[in-house]
């Protein structure tokens, strides 16, 4: 028993769903965590069955409820992995399997809507650099692959968002879960008028509804039905929610500006924030409306970082852990790896934008074993972090020192790699707060429901990990230039082959 009101959140993530109970003060009083599949039918494609996300939900909110009961529960807030395309019919039931931002067949319609719209104007309106992998381009090109799957679409939406009418009987999205379908006007806060009618024009029949918009302390009252059968109180209120990178941020304790998150998941996030709209077009950044504090967030998301590390590892030691993955390169100086461009999921985001780049190793010879490829895989993600936070800088939001969390940032090894390849100070919360999103979801369910603003502290997350701060140090970071020299110039040499080898049509982003 917590003694208190206590608060859920649920984070949908690209490879499971995590739950926590947070109390009052912050403090974790409960977590859980349940996997799912990603099928890869044919070449770029990536999707997942909406039927597993529910089943998650359902064993977690039991798992949680064994640990605190759901009488004590004030309310759920929710987070979702963005861009995740899910169709529906008229009865909110998905048509189809969604499609998750790691697939890649739709970057023709994307590079279509930016003909129409135009690139700059576009990136105005939105914040966002819109691509194959947002879900409006998803849509079109779904409709023009499996036209009897469109003929029967009345709604799209996000993941999170269907898990929010799952358990509301409501289908609304809230300002950041919206920049991931791709025509979302930040100004406004509006579904951008200019894009609905390129997309229209792209699209083979009528394009489905999209949900309102709502803010995200928003709450809904639990459907009476689905109540009942996850055994909750029918008074449970769920909150409309956010993105997973700008709860992520929430659960780490980064509101304030010149504040940044390193979230390295399936993908990496790296977020600053900054208290105004920052729209900077000669700069590859993201901008994202914060769920529980004022601001925006300006966002670099290297892709599937994490997902190449658990690719390694399941090669390497027949496990997908990261955290094993991180320690296989541990006894191997990063200069004496060879060069591992981590672009394994067929281009980038990230401060590059490029949707040609490939993964690729360059300098194997005779001397390399395991150890070696785990140290250039990190390297080569560790660069790329660095290109990252280099950007922004130049947009004038980030500090010196970032707040880390997920699997490879509990390494106390990648932390200093970390600090010495970027020059920043690497921070960490206690527990390494693998569940930072679904801890922000929690908190903005306690700011909506009981308007309470919880800060939370270091022992609000658990046991502490050493070291809790790296500082850089110069002479390693001199060692990171050489490196980024070299990965630099494998990645110009090898660009225009990327760039050559791509099939016609652009089936990659």
């Amino acid at each position: 028993m917590t003694g208190g009101r206590v608060y859920v959140g649920l984070d949908l993530g690209s490879s499971a769903m995590k739950g926590v109970l947070l109390d009052r003060h912050g403090v974790t009083a409960a977590r859980a965590t349940r996997r799912y599949a990603t099928q890869r039918p044919e070449p770029g494609a990536s999707e997942q069955d909406p039927g597993s996300w529910l089943l998650a939900a359902r064993e977690i909110l039991a798992e949680l409820s064994a640990s605190v009961p759901s009488a004590e529960w004030a309310g759920i807030g929710l987070s979702g992995m963005i861009p995740t395309l899910v169709v529906l019919d008229e009865r909110l039931e998905p048509v189809r399997h969604g499609i998750t931002w790691e697939d890649r067949r739709a970057e023709h319609h994307g590079r279509s809507v930016r003909e129409i719209v135009g690139d700059t104007a576009l990136y105005r309106a939105t914040g966002q650099r819109v691509d194959g992998r947002y879900l409006l381009p998803m849509y079109l090109g779904l409709a023009e692959r499996e036209p009897s799957v469109a003929s029967r679409a009345t709604s799209i939406c996000s993941a999170k968002d269907y898990l929010l009418a799952w358990l509301t009987g409501e289908l609304v999205t809230d300002p950041s879960t919206a920049t991931g379908y791709g025509c979302f006007a930040l100004a406004t806060g509006t579904w951008h008028d200019a894009t609905l009618a390129a997309a229209a024009k792209i699209a083979p029949g009528p394009l489905p509804a999209l949900p309102p918009v709502r803010p995200s302390t928003d709450q809904l009252p639990i459907a009476a039905d689905t109540a009942l059968a996850l055994g909750l109180p029918a008074s449970i209120r769920v909150c409309v929610g956010g993105a997973d990178s700008v709860l992520g941020a929430a659960g780490l304790g980064v509101r304030g500006p010149g504040e940044v998150a390193y979230i390295a998941g399936s993908s990496t996030v790296i977020i600053a924030v900054t208290p105004e709209l920052r729209l900077d077009h000669s700069l590859p950044y993201l901008v994202t409306p914060l769920a529980t504090a004022t601001g925006w967030g300006l966002e670099t998301d290297q892709l599937t970082t994490g997902s190449a590390l658990t690719w390694l590892a399941k090669m390497l030691l027949d496990s997908g852990s990261v955290a094993r993955c991180a320690e296989l390169a541990e006894s191997v100086a990063p200069e004496d790896a060879p060069v591992f461009l981590p672009f394994l999921g067929g281009g980038e985001q990230g401060a590059l934008w490029d949707p040609t780049l490939s993964g690729a190793v360059v300098g194997l010879d005779l001397r390399h074993d395991r150890r070696h490829l785990a140290r250039a895989l990190l390297n080569g993600i560790l660069v790329e972090s660095r290109r990252c936070l280099a950007v922004l800088d130049r947009a004038g939001a980030a500090g010196p020192t970032i707040q880390v969390a997920g699997a490879s940032a509990t390494m106390p090894a990648f932390r200093v790699d970390l600090a010495d390849a970027t020059r920043r100070s690497v921070s960490m919360p206690a527990g390494g707060e693998a569940d930072c999103s679904a801890a922000g979801a929690a908190l903005l369910a306690a700011q909506s429901i009981d308007g309470r603003v919880i800060v939370r502290t270091p022992q609000a997350s658990g046991p502490a990990l050493s070291p809790a701060r790296v500082d850089p140090d110069e002479s390693r970071s001199r060692r990171w230039d050489a490196i980024a020299a070299r990965h630099d110039e494998v990645l110009a040499a090898l660009g225009p082959y990327f760039a050559a080898d791509r099939p016609a049509g652009g089936a990659s982003r």
